[in-house]
């Protein structure tokens, strides 16, 4: 497979407008795949090898660039919405259901991954400001894993403390 066919995610990151919000989108079928397949646990290895991957595939993209992080690179959204759906996944695995039951779940992933990705509070900023392959790729994770965090805190708000 090519640099560029895996950065973009499969050419995910040539679509118009907001390509990271299409990257994110074609996601979510990858994530349903690794589920079927192995669980949560094959979705947070995926997420780990893709990581690494695309901190070595962006470096050598964008050695001698002037843009250190251009739009077409999408493979960090993967890996962000991969991390933002692992708390999704392990629900249903828990409790011995299809994660597309846990609808509401997903969708709230999938956005506050966006959000979190597109306003860069705090950690995401930071990662994001590095302006080398890490920060490309570490922006996405610190969003995943505050997505993550705000998905779990809003289910148990659904699930403990409004029931």
């Amino acid at each position: 497979m090519s640099r560029r066919l895996l950065l973009s995610f499969l050419g995910t990151g040539f679509l118009r407008p907001a390509p990271g919000t299409w990257g994110s989108l074609a996601t979510l079928p990858l994530a349903w795949a690794l589920y079927r397949v192995g669980g949560p646990l094959l979705i947070a290895g995926v997420a780990a090898a893709l990581y690494f991957i695309g901190v070595s595939a962006t470096s050598r993209e964008t050695k001698d660039a002037e843009d250190h992080d251009p739009s077409w690179i999408v493979l960090d959204e993967v890996v962000g919405q991969l991390i933002a759906l692992f708390p999704v996944a392990l629900g249903a695995w828990h409790v011995g259901m299809t994660p597309l039951r846990l609808w509401p779940g997903i969708v709230a992933a999938f956005l506050l991954f966006r959000l979190f990705d597109i306003w860069k509070p705090w950690l995401v900023g930071r990662a994001d400001r590095r302006g080398d392959a890490v920060g490309v790729m570490l922006d996405d994770v610190w969003a995943g894993i505050f997505a993550a965090a705000s998905g779990t805190a809003l289910a148990f708000l659904a699930h403990v403390v409004l029931i």
